[in-house]
């Protein structure tokens, strides 16, 4: 709860003797002292003249929920330190001079007066340490009706919505064309009624919150818009950097708009800060990456190489971790498959274990860290040295040969071509080849974690929040080395401040394997779209749905979706703007049909 006291005087703006009228405005308004008839619509404005001591977050919300037509309009102006700070004295002093005149004349103590003393003198004091800032603010209520007698009942139903919140409204008579135009998007308050806010009580003005969330009076102020509330007239603003994790899984059969929900909250998420990375396997995102000046790599294209033995910055154990990782590198590379790759047998284990930590001295590189910034070794100088070895290196440098000199060199060949750095940074898989898939996408998966890594160690903008967007996670999540990526991302991604968010069809099929209810049980954000009647019952008994939700899972509209955060629940439709809309729609329906 916060205080709305208004402890400042009021103070009144002049008005203007004229106002501008701006293109669109309607073909006539016919001003009454209680009303206007504008076009074919009655309104009436009431202006907000009394609050409640105490407020707690979202209380506009009831209003927004009225079912009838009802504008809020809130000017804020903020006020400077320092001339806050002088008329908040002055106000001290009216109240302190109030108190000893009544103990002078031997009065009882005014509790009101008292308490509003308390206030300002806590107020002055967050003030004078920078905690909270002073808003002069005006709230303005615009009913609006079809008939004039209708009108009348819309006033009164709203006057006493409002006094059950305890605020008090007033009409503004004769005064009814000035506050129309203040209720306007125009930024102008022709009317002038405020009250004084302090940060606290301003921020839980702010009225789309939803009952059906948890209390964000936590939030850490990175909440992003999802949609539109589908059970009342508000929004879901949603804050994954808020939750016990940040991980985000989005569950939906083909076609019901699960990437298109991601696109919307990374794009959202990027004008938060947020630096993002993200595994494309269709190319979907490029549009939206040319747009934000996105860095995108291309594994697959011509010229584009990713270098497995690259060192990351600020790791202690990088040597060792490269060693490990090309042994779970080349189980990939020998089955094809990251489903199904099996551990090297302990000779060959030992073989290329010896092989890469030669290639490596080879180029000046030891255990040192120093050393760690000279030119990595390439996968052809691990072979070199495997061929040098035993019968065991041999076997394991034929398994390489492909890889190195055969047909499917071309991601091996060289050195790293593009650093992944930049707020974005795409990898587009959509030109691997379907041998290569399994490969690329592990190497990809082990770029991205060794730079999250590595920034987090080198200190590298510390507190920078990132995010790893897996779309089509079925592919990895159905088990081996890709799954177990994802399933150690998932755990460990919060202490590197990185949330992971994993959007995946195929429900029961991932929610079949350990590693996929591994990535599922441990994101704090689940959200469900539209599912098939054969995954339901394993959805339903993942997730807990009622009876009621799983009806609406099965017969949602295209782009409603289910927020899933604990035993919160909460129904919306993914809303974007006409702008976002066109960057984040793909394929055969770009540009037609209902929006997602």
């Amino acid at each position: 709860m916060v205080n709305l006291l208004s402890a400042l005087p009021r103070r009144r703006r002049t008005e203007p003797d004229a106002m501008t009228v701006l293109p669109g405005s309607p073909d006539a308004v016919e001003v009454a002292g209680r009303y206007l008839r504008v076009g074919d619509t009655y309104t009436t404005t009431l202006a907000v003249t009394g609050y409640p001591a105490e407020v707690g977050a979202g209380w506009a919300e009831p209003i927004l929920a009225y079912p009838g037509l009802v504008d809020i309009c809130f000017h804020i102006e903020p006020i400077a330190p320092a001339v806050a700070a002088q008329r908040l004295r002055k106000q001290r002093g009216r109240f302190e001079s109030s108190r000893r005149q009544d103990a002078a004349k031997g009065r009882l103590d005014d509790p009101e007066l008292d308490i509003a003393a308390a206030d300002a003198a806590e107020l002055a004091a967050r003030l004078a340490r920078g905690e909270a800032r002073l808003f002069r603010v005006g709230t303005y209520l615009t009913v609006r009706a079809a008939t004039e007698a209708e009108l009348a009942d819309r006033v009164a139903e709203v006057r006493s919505l409002a006094a059950s919140l305890l605020l008090d409204t007033a009409p503004m008579t004769w005064r009814q064309l000035q506050a129309w135009v203040t209720s306007l998007p125009l930024a102008y308050d022709a009317v002038g009624l405020k009250r004084v806010f302090d940060t606290d009580a301003l921020a839980a003005a702010f009225p789309f919150t939803s009952p059906d969330l948890p209390d964000t009076a936590a939030d850490s102020g990175m909440g992003v818009l999802f949609g539109l509330n589908l059970y009342s007239p508000g929004v879901v603003v949603w804050d994954r950097w808020a939750q016990s994790n940040f991980n985000a899984v989005i569950l939906a059969r083909s076609g019901e708009g699960k990437s298109y929900l991601a696109k919307l909250d990374l794009l959202r998420n990027l004008c938060l800060g947020v630096e993002a990375f993200v595994i494309d396997p269709e190319d979907e995102y490029l549009r939206l990456a040319e747009a934000v000046d996105a860095t995108v790599i291309r594994p697959g294209a011509a010229g584009v190489r990713i270098n497995p033995l690259d060192l990351p910055p600020g790791d202690n154990d990088a040597l060792g971790d490269r060693a490990r990782f090309m042994q779970t590198l080349l189980a990939v590379m020998g089955s094809g498959d990251t489903a199904v790759s099996a551990p090297l047998p302990g000779d060959k284990a030992r073989s290329l274990d010896i092989a890469v930590l030669a290639a490596y001295r080879a180029k000046g590189i030891t255990t040192d860290p120093r050393t760690w910034r000279r030119p990595a070794p390439l996968l052809a100088d691990v072979v070199a040295e495997l061929d040098n070895l035993d019968d065991a290196g041999r076997r394991v440098a034929a398994r390489l040969h492909p890889y190195v000199a055969g047909s499917t060199r071309g991601l091996f060949d060289g050195p790293t071509t593009t650093v992944p750095h930049g707020h974005l940074v795409v990898y587009a898989l959509k030109d691997l080849p379907e041998q290569l898939h399994p490969v690329g996408t592990l190497l990809t998966l082990d770029t991205i974690w060794r730079t999250v890594r590595g920034a987090t160690a080198s200190g590298n903008r510390p507190g920078t929040l990132r995010m790893v967007l897996v779309d089509e996670a079925w592919k990895l999540l159905s088990g081996g080395r890709g799954g177990v990526f994802l399933e150690t991302l998932a755990k460990s991604a919060r202490k590197y401040g990185v949330g992971l968010t994993v959007v995946t069809q195929d429900a029961a099929d991932v929610l079949a394997t350990k590693t996929g209810r591994a990535v599922v049980s441990n994101a704090a954000t689940q959200v469900l779209l539209r599912q098939a009647p054969q995954a339901i019952d394993a959805v339903a008994e993942a997730f807990g749905l009622t009876d009621g939700e799983r009806s609406f899972l099965l017969s949602c509209q295209r782009g409603d979706a289910l927020l899933s955060a604990g035993s919160a629940r909460v129904a919306f439709h993914a809303q974007a703007s006409d702008f976002d809309h066109e960057l984040i729609t793909t394929g055969p329906e770009f540009g037609a049909g209902r929006r997602r």
